[in-house]
């Protein structure tokens, strides 16, 4: 089994910072966490689900939607338990509802930002984000 709750939405203007927290747990997701991808992906009112971020936690190497490329960065802390994301330069165009997700590397591709159909099969509930102008 694998939980991921996300934390750390909220309200802010533009130009402003946020930094959004992802825990995962669970029996599997202890026992071969370095086999998972984790992401973040966004979707506002009306909009399509955007993939935002990505990290193999094998190689820890990254990828970024271009939308947040240079403002928003993903990590993670030394034992995978949390995930983050560091919003820096927010703009109205980022308010949405953020998710984090994972799965297992073979399952969803590890090496790119995850499209809008990406069939991630561990969710969040999500956390909001407002930015206004």
């Amino acid at each position: 089994q694998v939980q991921v709750v996300e934390s750390g939405g909220g309200s802010v203007q533009a130009g402003a910072s946020l930094r959004l927290s992802c825990t995962a747990s669970g029996y599997t997701y202890s026992r071969s966490y370095n086999t998972f991808c984790m992401a973040w992906f966004r979707q506002a009112p009306g909009k399509e689900r955007e993939g935002v971020a990505l990290v193999y936690n094998a190689n820890e190497r990254t990828y970024y939607a271009d939308s947040v490329k240079g403002r928003f960065t993903i990590s993670q802390d030394n034992d995978k338990s949390t995930l983050y994301l560091q919003m820096n330069r927010l703009k109205f165009e980022d308010a949405a509802m953020y998710y984090c997700a994972a799965d297992f590397a073979g399952r969803v591709p590890c090496t790119q930002v995850p499209g809008p159909k990406a069939n991630f099969a561990y969710w969040g509930q999500g956390t909001q984000v407002n930015v206004s102008s």
